[in-house]
């Protein structure tokens, strides 16, 4: 028997990776390192359920110097993570348009998944 761990591929949707990327160099670092905890199949180190998302969405919370980043991702599908949306949080109550977004790519996702 194998000890290897069989990562998950990661799935980026919509502008999720470009947005991503947009975030600060140690927020881009630290969403890439909790991102590859999900894909192994470990929780990030602070994540919490995505009211509103979609079935199993969760946030992954990352804070840095003071400014919140989100990522809000999908893993109950066995055939990959997929990264729904990115954001930078202005305000202590996540934006509804960011909600709003997030369950509608999750949306689209089911669909995609279906066919």
């Amino acid at each position: 028997m194998s000890d290897e761990v069989r990562l998950k591929p990661i799935v980026f949707c919509g502008s999720s990776r470009k947005d991503l990327l947009e975030f600060p160099k140690p927020a881009i670092d630290d969403g890439g390192y909790q991102l590859f905890r999900v894909q192994a199949g470990d929780e990030p180190d602070d994540w919490k359920p995505m009211a509103g998302g979609g079935h199993g969405c969760f946030e992954i919370r990352i804070s840095d110097e003071g400014d919140a980043f989100r990522i809000i991702y999908v893993a109950k599908f066995t055939d990959a993570v997929y990264v729904l949306h990115c954001f930078q949080k202005k305000t202590r109550k996540t934006a509804q348009h960011d909600i709003d977004l997030a369950k509608a790519r999750y949306q689209d996702l089911v669909k995609e998944l279906r066919t």
